[in-house]
């Protein structure tokens, strides 16, 4: 496993696009609505910064930012198996807001843990 990349929440994806283009270089490297966002994939280079901007205010990151602002959402790691990813996180007694894995952005299989078991940081499975 490794890092894949950091999901952040904000009102305006391409306003935050640009400034870290600006600021490190970062180029898109995907883009699409997905599940009444607009999601933007930087590439860092070793991994990736995913932009989320809600397209609605019903949404789970419409409601992230109505109650904690923009800032990091979640951290992802990448696995090659998610069915044994989500094992292990069973066998050590971390709950899973994904019992199963489900189609996430750019047709990646993803599965989130609960922040209540992991530190208090929303952490997702992706496999690619």
């Amino acid at each position: 496993m490794h890092f894949d990349h950091a999901g952040i929440a904000t009102d305006d994806a391409a306003s935050m696009a640009e400034l870290y283009a600006d600021l490190f270089g970062f180029a898109v490297a995907h883009e699409e609505e997905f599940d009444g966002m607009q999601v933007l994939f930087l590439d860092t280079g070793n991994g990736y910064f995913e932009l989320l901007e809600p397209l609605d205010d019903e949404g789970t990151i419409a409601r992230y930012l109505g109650n904690r602002g923009a800032g990091i959402h979640h951290l992802a790691v990448a696995t090659d198996d998610i069915e044994a990813a989500l094992d292990t996180a069973r066998n050590h007694d971390v709950r899973l807001i994904d019992e199963e894995p489900r189609t996430g952005v750019w047709g990646h299989d993803v599965a989130f843990m609960h922040p209540k078991d992991t530190g208090g940081v929303l952490l997702e499975f992706v496999q690619h």
